[in-house]
């Protein structure tokens, strides 16, 4: 079993930046896949970036060169570095790590980029 605590969300003016933490219950980076999700309102979730256990990472076409999703194995943590932050990226983000059919979410934290 795997929980996960995502963290930072807030208010934030358009071209602002915020950093989302995705805290896990163990050690899991080397096992898991990670993966960042976001749900804005009225809209289905959908993803934003994967961090897989080898260090690859990869991002939605709407967030390259704006985000990066690096991680901290000592703290059990992955980061969602959001930089160049528009209203379009208003939403609940959810951290997510999954291996072989196995998953588990985060409570979601909300983020509203709004002047």
């Amino acid at each position: 079993q795997v929980q996960l605590v995502e963290s930072g969300g807030g208010l934030v003016q358009p071209g602002g930046s915020l950093r989302l933490s995705c805290a896990a219950s163990r050690s899991i980076f080397s096992i898991y896949t990670m993966r960042w999700y976001r749900q804005a309102p009225g809209k289905q979730r959908e993803f934003v970036a994967i961090l897989t256990r080898n260090g690859l990472k990869n991002y939605a076409d709407f967030v390259k060169a704006r985000f990066t999703v690096p991680r901290d194995n000592a703290k059990n943590m992955v980061y969602l570095q959001m930089n160049s932050l528009k209203p379009e990226d208003t939403g609940v983000y959810y951290c997510k790590a999954d291996r072989d059919g196995e998953e588990y979410w985060g409570q979601g934290t909300q983020v509203i980029v709004s002047s």
